[in-house]
């Protein structure tokens, strides 16, 4: 039989057995176990800042950050999805997961039951609220409507002691909620408050355009690895190292770039408009989108935003420089790519998913999702104002593949300094980083409407636990 056919776990024990013969140790460490399997087990929930998969495959913040740290050990990174929080706490204590990449805050009950990596992100605790409904400014207001948290959680744990001043206070606990389950449930009127970190509630808002932010909690908070206690800590010290090492640099910053560089980009009143205009229009013209998509090699709904970045979706749009149409095309442009009629939506939008796509077939020394993202920068701008913007990035020790480090030259062709060295002169160069960055906010919610299944309030309800106050 292959070794590399072996299950895991018999797998581990052959290594064990063999790591005894070989060093007369009969307790390799933890550091030492992960390499000679070649697996580091890390347990993790699922959420759209931990882990999650799209089309591209498996994916989430925790996710690249945990894989990006087994690289560096050389070990493959094998992934366990727990359902609940108390499920990863069981994962660690019984030793079937190294360690917790699953945004777990720092709470002094917490650190009683495992020990905390380097944080990797500091964040805010606030509490969200539906527009038009009851909006709490003070903790003593959280006991005029009904709050839920997720069991186990640290809000759980912020709760309890908020009780010892506010001993009036209740809410609910379910172990069947996650952050998006319980903005649901806000956002439909169930409940009327929740608290969620901001970095979780910064990368959902714009699916739930209804909420809002009541007040923010005092303290930051700090996200960490969580590892189980013992007097082994080879493992917990190459995280810590490793955390440590990559702190400041361009591949933590590309990192946070990809799952967090883009959500500001869209307000209350812009999510409110694209949710309006997705139920009204998106429907007339969704299967013009797939169909010009997969011609094209693109996620229909990439080429949807695109279209609603350009026009809202209206086929009779049309700029102050003549370009029209569902894509906004300019004449030459529609001419060479075959496009009769602009104003025609179907052909409109596959002129327009074919110009992209020949504007990323450009950009092959570029990797995904950089390319896309450069291949729309210059969907806007030109291709030849991309093109200074990527030369002026490698001048200033930046990475011209890398969208995060050309967004920031864009805006540098504006400028004289910059741009009387460039080929093709001015541009108005932050009009193209704005575009880009509000595709993909919109992309991000098309995805969401189109994956996101349904919140049964009922079946939530009937596994919730409440939290009477203090007597």
């Amino acid at each position: 039989m292959s070794f590399v056919l072996l299950r895991p776990a018999l797998r581990g024990t052959i290594v064990f057995l063999c790591l005894i013969l070989l060093t007369g140790s009969v307790r390799p460490t933890q550091l030492e176990m992960a390499k000679m399997t070649g697996s580091l087990y890390v347990v993790t929930r699922n959420s759209p800042t931990t882990f999650f998969e799209d089309r591209t495959g498996k994916t989430g913040f925790e996710y690249e950050l945990a894989k990006a740290f087994a690289k560096s050990i050389n070990v493959d990174l094998e992934i366990i999805v727990a359902d609940n929080l108390q499920d990863i706490f069981h994962f660690l204590d019984s030793n079937q997961a190294a360690f917790a990449a699953a945004g777990l805050t720092r709470t002094e009950e917490r650190e009683r039951l495992m020990r905390f990596s380097t944080p990797y992100l500091e964040t805010s605790e606030l509490v969200i609220y539906r527009r038009g409904g009851l909006k709490p400014t003070s903790n003593q207001d959280l006991t005029q409507g009904r709050l839920m948290v997720t069991s186990a959680s640290a809000h759980a744990e912020r709760l309890r002691l908020l009780q010892a001043d506010v001993p009036e206070l209740s809410w609910t606990e379910s172990n069947e909620t996650e952050t998006v389950d319980l903005l649901q449930l806000v956002a439909s009127g169930s409940i009327d408050f929740t608290l969620v970190n901001a970095n979780e509630f910064q990368m959902l808002q714009a699916y739930y355009p209804s909420l809002d932010i009541a007040f923010s909690l005092p303290e930051p908070r700090l996200i960490s690895w969580a590892f189980a206690h013992s007097r082994d800590d080879s493992l917990y010290k190459a995280a810590n190292e490793f955390l440590k090492s990559i702190e400041g640099t361009p591949q933590m910053a590309a990192l946070s770039e990809r799952f967090y560089g883009h959500l500001d980009r869209l307000d209350y009143v812009g999510a409110y408009r694209f949710s309006r205009q997705t139920n009204k229009k998106l429907d007339h013209y969704k299967d013009h989108f797939v169909e010009a998509a997969q011609n094209h090699g693109f996620d229909w709904r990439l080429i949807a935003a695109v279209s609603y970045q350009e026009s809202h979706w209206n086929p009779r749009a049309k700029s102050f420089t003549g370009v029209r149409g569902m894509m906004m095309l300019t004449l030459p442009t529609a001419k060479e790519l075959g496009v009769k009629n602009r104003l025609d939506p179907k052909q409109s939008i596959h002129g327009g998913a074919l110009y992209l796509s020949r504007l990323r077939d450009r950009l092959q020394e570029v990797q995904e999702p950089d390319r896309t993202w450069l291949a729309l920068a210059s969907y806007n701008v030109g291709f030849g104002h991309l093109r200074d913007a990527r030369k002026i990035t490698e001048l200033l020790g930046g990475n011209p593949n890398l969208w995060m480090d050309v967004k920031e030259s864009l805006p540098l062709l504006s400028q004289k300094r910059y741009y009387k060295y460039t080929r093709h002169g001015y541009a108005r160069g932050q009009e193209p980083v704005d575009y880009v960055q509000n595709i993909r906010r919109y992309y991000d919610v098309l995805v969401w409407n189109d994956e996101q299944p349904g919140i049964n309030a009922k079946n939530i309800a009937m596994s919730a636990s409440v939290i009477p106050p203090l007597l």
